[in-house]
């Protein structure tokens, strides 16, 4: 199956919240203990924005930084990776979100977040007015932003309708943040009702079975081709094993994942699998081949200690689908 995807001029609009992220670059040092830290960029969508400019896609991102040092950087960061920030406001009332994080040589770090009540949190929903989406052949939503406030939300729903109305391919990854959320049930409940709207959903295998209950990911896949006529894609990510793929009246297909000597830092490698996903969708590759691209870049993703600077430029990923042996 090959996804077909019209359109011209801008090829991506994402939504989300922006962070600063501090890293500390002590391995297996609690955060309380730890001294030394590097500032990033950072937040799902973001990632996901960077890592397609970065192979050369257009990309608008539509958000909100506090009028603070923070905002600033994010802001800066943006120009330099060639992602479009004119739909990104700057807030006096509100501050930048930011999160820090731990640097461990196994296992996933523990992170630890600063964004009640942030600048993305209070975004103004006119900034959909200026957004043109008449050429947007994609759009990259999350459930975390949907999970900042009920003005994100509705401002979600809003533009999720949009894109739907001029025609443009939704890719939905549901990116559960318990803490954003009022309850357990509240998550579920929501995050499966986002997914309705979206033709491409995008649930890891952990998330799949906090969401649908089910533990096999066939089984998770099911549940959201059945839940909307919408959907005519899920892929359940499975980290190291690869991915899952299934397509509306296709049996299920395993595609699996690509093996890197170092694993330096897990966050992002989710974010880089939607990077390689979509880049693959609007290259017009088939299915299989694109979501190939997603386990390599999500591979890639988590050989470096930043949440997207592992993300490839072209001739990096043409690099490694050759040392890896791997079908461009």
């Amino acid at each position: 199956m090959t996804t077909s995807i019209s359109g011209s001029g801008a090829e991506v609009v994402t939504i989300g919240e922006p962070l600063a992220v501090f890293a500390a670059t002590e391995p297996n040092v609690s955060l309380v203990a730890a001294q030394r830290f590097q500032k990033f960029v950072a937040g799902a969508e973001l990632n996901v924005a960077v890592g397609l400019a970065r192979l050369g896609h257009s990309v608008s991102y539509v958000s909100a930084v506090g009028q603070d040092p923070l905002g600033q950087f994010i802001l800066d960061q943006l120009q330099a990776a060639h992602v479009d920030r004119q739909h990104v406001q700057v807030s006096a009332d509100y501050w930048t979100g930011f999160y820090l994080k731990q640097r461990v040589t196994q296992g996933d770090p523990d992170t630890y977040y600063y964004r009640k009540n942030s600048a993305a949190a209070n975004l103004d929903p006119q900034v959909l007015a200026s957004l043109d989406l008449t050429h947007v052949k994609l759009g990259h939503l999350s459930g975390i932003f949907a999970a900042l406030s009920a003005n994100d939300q509705a401002i979600y729903r809003e533009l999720n309708r949009r894109l739907l109305a001029v025609g443009a391919t939704v890719v939905f990854d549901p990116n559960l943040r318990p803490t954003l959320w009022p309850s357990r049930a509240e998550m579920c409940r929501v995050t499966n009702q986002l997914a309705r709207d979206a033709q491409i959903v995008l649930p890891g295998l952990n998330e799949g079975t906090i969401l649908t209950g089910e533990a096999d990911p066939v089984a998770i896949a099911d549940f959201y081709l059945q839940q909307s006529t919408v959907t005519q894609v899920v892929i359940v990510k499975l980290g190291a094993a690869g991915a899952l793929l299934k397509v509306r009246g296709q049996a299920a297909q395993r595609v699996p994942g690509v093996h890197v000597d170092s694993v330096v830092d897990t966050v992002g490698a989710g974010d880089g699998f939607a990077v390689g996903l979509i880049s693959g969708l609007l290259a017009g590759v088939p299915i299989t081949a694109a979501v190939q691209r997603a386990c390599a870049i999500g591979a890639l993703a988590v050989t470096t200690p930043g949440d997207n600077d592992g993300y490839p430029t072209p001739a990096q990923l043409t690099r490694f689908y050759r040392e890896h042996h791997l079908e461009a």
